[in-house]
């Protein structure tokens, strides 16, 4: 937390707009932006949706524009509802905006006026020309730039030419309930991964390590709860989950696809009902994961490659770190936390300890703490927070 964020009691409300995908548009940033919304209204202040990517969806209330940039253009209504709102968060993800890596965005910022923040969800390691040039002309169009690990404030600080000064570190929130406690129990342990699926989430190589596990007793049982990526979904079709049901039949491993849709209550009790989540993303890129913070708010341990949000978030024993690409690692893992006596327990606690820091009210206050900063001064931040 900031040290001068301001005590609820006496907030002062403001009005914000976010520019971003929103439901029941299928996607993290859709998902993230629903839950900070909600985070900052809880907090006290308004938020009006600029929404992007709708494809003729029917907007929810909180939709008060949107922005239609298929032209490369900017819609009157959407950027004077931008400009009358005290603070302005922009939702950063090359694939979500229009044009080559969703350039579109650029024009954008630089037609507001407002106190801008933008939230930075990929910061790749090894961009293109192009991605690299998008992203520095975003930051320096914005009064501020949230990254969501140290990882991610390190990589674009030293990566990419932009001002540090700006660049600020605030995790990925989640929705914090009463988690289920985990006792050893001789049930058969049920090991989950859920999310839009499509290659990079490494599904794959979790099947390979639960064929080499297949000898614990009681056998564990491997739930793969989610839609196959609705942008994957276009434009290759199920390809990527029919390689993975086949797989799990060669090996003959018991894997269960669920592909159906969740309200938040429902997912809450899919994740309370599991043992242990498996996290084996096999992509480089992938910074941060909203579904990682939810399996450590519900009081899970992970089961995670090595990619930075993990690396971070598990460090004090919530789960434990693998290599990418690596299904005896995997496998290694999975046995030591079902065999050892009491190790699930301890790495469920744990997490309950860690869960409180990361509900979405307390990540939306240190968001308004940000904007109040903006509002005062207007300056470039400083990265030393």
């Amino acid at each position: 937390m900031f040290e001068d964020e301001t005590p609820m009691n006496d907030h002062v409300t403001r009005s914000y707009a976010m520019v971003s995908t929103y439901p029941p548009t299928q996607c993290g940033i859709a998902t993230f932006a629903a839950a900070l919304s909600g985070g900052l209204y809880e907090y006290g202040d308004d938020v009006g949706i600029v929404r992007v990517g709708a494809d003729g969806e029917p907007p929810a209330k909180i939709v008060v524009a949107e922005l239609n940039d298929a032209d490369g253009h900017e819609t009157i209504d959407a950027m004077d509802e931008l400009n009358r709102a005290d603070v302005v968060i922009v939702q950063h993800e090359y694939g979500i905006y229009d044009g080559p890596d969703g350039e579109s965005i650029v024009p954008v910022l630089e037609g507001i006026d407002r106190p801008t923040i933008v939230v930075a969800h990929t910061v790749l390691e090894h961009p293109t020309p192009h991605q690299r040039s998008v992203l520095e002309a975003v930051v320096r169009a914005a009064d501020a730039v949230v990254v969501m690990t140290e990882a991610g404030r390190v990589r674009l600080c030293t990566s990419f030419d932009v001002d540090a000064r700006k660049i600020s570190v605030i995790p990925h929130g989640a929705a914090v309930s009463d988690a289920v406690r985990l006792e050893d129990s001789k049930e058969r342990p049920r090991l989950l991964t859920w999310g839009l699926l499509g290659p990079g989430k490494g599904i794959e190589w979790a099947i390979d390590a639960m064929a080499m596990v297949s000898d614990i007793r009681p056998k564990p049982l491997y739930i793969v709860a989610g839609k196959t990526h609705p942008k994957v979904k276009e434009y290759e079709g199920d390809v990527y989950r029919d390689m993975l049901i086949q797989r799990a039949k060669d090996r003959h491993v018991d894997v269960v696809f669920d592909d159906k849709y969740r309200t938040v209550p429902a997912l809450s009790q899919l994740i309370s009902e599991s043992t242990m989540v498996i996290l084996p993303y096999d992509s480089p890129d992938q910074v941060t994961s909203g579904v990682l913070v939810d399996a450590i708010a519900a009081g899970r341990p992970v089961i995670a490659t090595a990619f930075p949000h993990a690396v971070e978030l598990l460090s004090s024993g919530a789960g434990i770190v693998v290599p990418r690409r690596d299904p005896e690692a995997l496998a290694d893992a999975i046995r030591t936390a079902l065999t050892t006596p009491g190790m699930v327990k301890a790495m469920a606690s744990e997490a309950r300890r860690l869960a409180p820091e990361l509900a979405w009210p307390a990540i939306a206050s240190r968001y308004a703490a940000l904007g109040e900063e903006l509002l005062d001064n207007r300056a470039p931040l400083s990265a030393n927070r």
